[in-house]
Parts: C-alpha cells; sequence; structure tokens
C-alpha cells in the first residue's frame, strides 16, 4: 500500500517532530567523528571498571584503547585475540587449489557439534586471466566460466579446524549480499557489465543463492533475475512480509533504495528463489518526503540525526536493464537516490542500511550515514551521521561505513572502507561510537601507507567470535574476547 505524503505529514503533525520510534530501533545519534568525553570515562557503581566482565551493568563504552598488532595485521584492545581462518594464496580448499582473494561480505550460520559455516565473497571483477587466485571453477557450480568472482563455504570448529569449499563460482565482483531466515546467503553481483563488455560471456548484476549446508542445491546455478540488474551490493528479506530490499552501490546518477514485493501466494524457502518467473513480483525504488510533504532527492541532505522521512515506491519500468541502467530509467524528482547505498542488516523489525560517502556529487558532503527503515511505519530514520573526517590518516576518527551487523550485545558493528586507516567500530543504540579493531597490515610503505578495506562483519551464531576480513590480500578473522552488553545511555 502507497503511504502519500499527506499521510506522513498528518502522523508527523501528530507526533510533533516527526514519527517517533521507541525502543530498540532509538537513534543512533553519534558525533560526526567523535567520542563523546564521558563516554570513555569511570563512572561510579561500574564495577567491571571497562575490563568487560559484566553483563551490560558496566557504564564505560567500547572496550578501551586498540593495542598494535606485533604480527601487523589487527590491532584490538586488551583481553581480545584473533585468529587466521582463511588467507589467500596460503590456506586450500579441499579442492587443493589455494583460498580465492579479495573478501567481502560474509554470513555465518549454525552447524552440527558446535560447527560455525561462513559463506565468504570474492570481490572479483572481470575475467579470471586478471587475478592471481580467482574463485576456482568447480564442476556443476558455474554460471560463467570466464568471469572471477564468487563465493566460498569456510567450516570452521572450535578447536581452530577449518575446512573450504566452493559455493558459486563464475559471477562477477561478489559485493556484500545478505543472509535469509531460512539459511542460505545472497550473495550480490556489484556490476553491470553484460555479455560481450570486459570479456564476460553472460550478463551480470544479478543476485544469486548459496546454501552452506547443501552442495547439491547449489548445482546449475541461476541467477535472481526478479531483483533486477544493477551494481547490487546488499539485500535484506523481511521475515514476516517477504519483501527483499536491496541497495545499489552506484554513481553517475547516484543509486537507490529498491524494493521487491513478492507475487501472491508466493512463499520463501530453500530453493524457491530458483523458481520465480524473471519478472515475478513488483519492483520498486524509493522516493522520500519529509515531515512537511517536501520531496527528498538525496539522501545526504539529512545533516540531523534522527531526521525521519516517509517513503513511497516508484514502479521500475524494465529491472533487467536490457537497454538503460534501472537507476537512469527515472528523473532526479522522481526518486530519492544515495550516494554509495552499501551494506544491509535485518534487525530490530527493520532494515539497516548504509550510505558509505558523499562529496561534490551529492547536495551535502558527508563521510558516512547509517538509515534504519521501518516497514510498519513506511519510514526511513538517520541513525548515525559521519561528518567529513578531514584527516584520513590520523587514527581516531570514522570514515566510510560499509558491511554492516547487527550486535548480539546491542546497537550495530560497522567495517569501514574509507579513506586511510580502516576499523571495525560500534555504534550503540543511542548513538555513541567506540572502536573494536584496525587494520595494521600496511599494503604500502612506511613514508606512504596503505590500508585496505575490512569487510564482511558478522557474529557467530552463538555470539562468542566475530568474524572480518581484510580485503586484500584476503584474510579472514575471527575475534574473541570479552564481549558485552553496551550502554544505552543518551
Amino acid at each position: 500500500m502507497s503511504f502519500t505524503r499527506r499521510e506522513f505529514t498528518r502522523s508527523s503533525a501528530l507526533t510533533g517532530a516527526g514519527i517517533a520510534l521507541t525502543g530498540a530501533v532509538g537513534a543512533l545519534a553519534t558525533a560526526p567523528n567523535a567520542l563523546a568525553a564521558d563516554d570513555a570515562r569511570h563512572e561510579p557503581g561500574d564495577e567491571d571498571h571497562g575490563k568487560g566482565k559484566g553483563h551490560g551493568h558496566g557504564k564505560e563504552l567500547g572496550y578501551g584503547p586498540l593495542i598494535d598488532d606485533p604480527k601487523g595485521i589487527l590491532a584490538l584492545p586488551a583481553g581480545f585475540t584473533y585468529r587466521v581462518v582463511t588467507h589467500s594464496g596460503v590456506t586450500k580448499l579441499e579442492s587443493g587449489e589455494f583460498t580465492p582473494s579479495n573478501h567481502d561480505g560474509t554470513a555465518a550460520f549454525e552447524g552440527p557439534r558446535g560447527v560455525t559455516l561462513l559463506v565468504n565473497n570474492h570481490e572479483l571483477s572481470g575475467t579470471r586471466a586478471g587475478w592471481k587466485y580467482p574463485v576456482p571453477l568447480t564442476e556443476g557450480l558455474v554460471y560463467d566460466p570466464v568471469a572471477a568472482g564468487g563465493c566460498t563455504v569456510v567450516e570452521t570448529r572450535r578447536d581452530g579446524r577449518t575446512a573450504e569449499w566452493v559455493g558459486i563460482a563464475g559471477t562477477s565482483t561478489n559485493c556484500a549480499g545478505g543472509s535469509t531466515e531460512w539459511g542460505t546467503w545472497l550473495t550480490c553481483e556489484e556490476t553491470e557489465d553484460k555479455a560481450g563488455k570486459n570479456g564476460l560471456l553472460k550478463d551480470h548484476g544479478y543476485v544469486f543463492e548459496v546454501d552452506p549446508y547443501d552442495k547439491r542445491a547449489n548445482r546449475d546455478p541461476r541467477p535472481v533475475k526478479a531483483f533486477g540488474r544493477f551494481a547490487h551490493e546488499a539485500v535484506v528479506i523481511d521475515p514476516k512480509r517477504g519483501h527483499a530490499y536491496l541497495t545499489e552501490d552506484a554513481s553517475g546518477p547516484n543509486g537507490l533504495l529498491y524494493r521487491w514485493t513478492p507475487p501472491q501466494g508466493f512463499k520463501h524457502g530453500r530453493g524457491k528463489l530458483r523458481t520465480l518467473a524473471d519478472d515475478a513480483g513488483d519492483f520498486q525504488a524509493a522516493k522520500c518526503f519529509d515531515k512537511k510533504g517536501a520531496f527528498v532527492d538525496d539522501l545526504s541532505r539529512a545533516t540531523e540525526i534522527g531526521t525521519v522521512y516517509g517513503v513511497d515506491w516508484a514502479d521500475v519500468p524494465d529491472r533487467d536493464a536490457k537497454t538503460v541502467s534501472v537507476r537512469k530509467q527515472f528523473t532526479d524528482s522522481e526518486v530519492t537516490r544515495g550516494r554509495k547505498l552499501e551494506g544491509m542488516w535485518w534487525g530490530d523489525g527493520g532494515a539497516y542500511f548504509v550510505s558509505s560517502f558523499a562529496r561534490s556529487e551529492s547536495p551535502v558532503a558527508h563521510d558516512g550515514q547509517v538509515w534504519f527503515y521501518d516497514p510498519k511505519r513506511r519510514t526511513i530514520t538517520l541513525k548515525v551521521l559521519l561528518g567529513v573526517n578531514p584527516d584520513p590518516s590520523v587514527d581516531g576518527a570514522f570514515d566510510g561505513p560499509d558491511n554492516i551487523t547487527v550486535s548480539p550485545y546491542g546497537g550495530i558493528v560497522i567495517s569501514e572502507d574509507g579513506n586511510g586507516i580502516q576499523h571495525l567500530f560500534g555504534a550503540t543504540d543511542s548513538g555513541r561510537t567506540y572502536p573494536i579493531a584496525r587494520n595494521d597490515l600496511n599494503a604500502g610503505t612506511e613514508d606512504d601507507p596503505s590500508y585496505s578495506e575490512i569487510a564482511g562483519v558478522t557474529f557467530s551464531p552463538d555470539g562468542k567470535t566475530l568474524f572480518a576480513s581484510i580485503q586484500n590480500p584476503g584474510i579472514l578473522l575471527a575475534i574473541t574476547g570479552p564481549w558485552k552488553r553496551q550502554p544505552n545511555k543518551h
């Protein structure tokens, strides 16, 4: 049902300064690139002293300062450790080939007897000839035999033993994606390359489903064309309504937020997406308006935490982009755009999604936004806003949020793909940010350092391990330590 501007304006007037949100979806109101002064100090009654031993009773935010890693891989707070799960060009698959490179979006699934299954994207664009460690072409699991990308499935045990195999091969630029409630991973191609472009043999820019439990279910890969063909970043499925929400990482013009509505009678489940017709369901793009009913052309217009926009949905004329890119099928007055719409995660009854940054291509510059879409209210709320980082080479500030996950300890955990130093950082429900990890693997020189993005952030099903990757060269890490519930004061 369309949520008209008039309905949103009336609701906003009734609640004063916008539609009120309560509970776990309260605004994540963080000061740009700052940790509030009282966030880091010990307060009376905090018997935990920031050591992470409590169960939400401590008042100190985060886990303390990051300690340089003598191995030069990952800096962590005191009491935390990591282990390398996979390493491109070092660890090997069950079939004997080396682990592919360029790790990206990842999800964790519960396996038998304490096993955790991970599906790990490998963001490899173009043809296999351009990469030293492409995803191996495993018989029956290949979409386009010349494409370098795909996913691997990683089985990791409590004793550290690990196995890895191919989940899908022959896809391109597998960036992020999303897990489903029925236990599969939706991997997203961040490209619009069609057959014949950049040496590829098939059209790309689709979503594919990968089953970590059943290798047979992944045979004969088929794109979910109903979800559109564009530079996909991430996707989430509303477990109650069945809608899919998808982000587009594109510019010239900026990308869009999409919604897919299933056809009448369709029920999600294992293998069901493969049965959809290419044009099944309704595929639409978001169109936002403020509490006064005015159209919002770009998400960067929001400059205050807690900004709420109503959302309507505009039909996409040609979701397969046969001649014109999907985002270019609309004029700037018909949809709401956003620069680098990136990671998504379903939690708290809605979809969190990221805009990594905005510069001259957008109305207002910023170094990152996190939004929350509430499907019941049909609104988006700005949760996190990072101001432009004046010097990304100096540690302490955050910029360029990318992959995101909802934390079992409250709030969200975000991985950086910005300039300069790269972090994992947390943001509480009340908005304060704190560091969790820093990439110490310098791929440049001492005088001109270079640090790859951190990607694929996700917690194990039991919440005890945080998995994340250093994208280049491709190192999947398992982080453990004294996790604790973060304070939630304003």
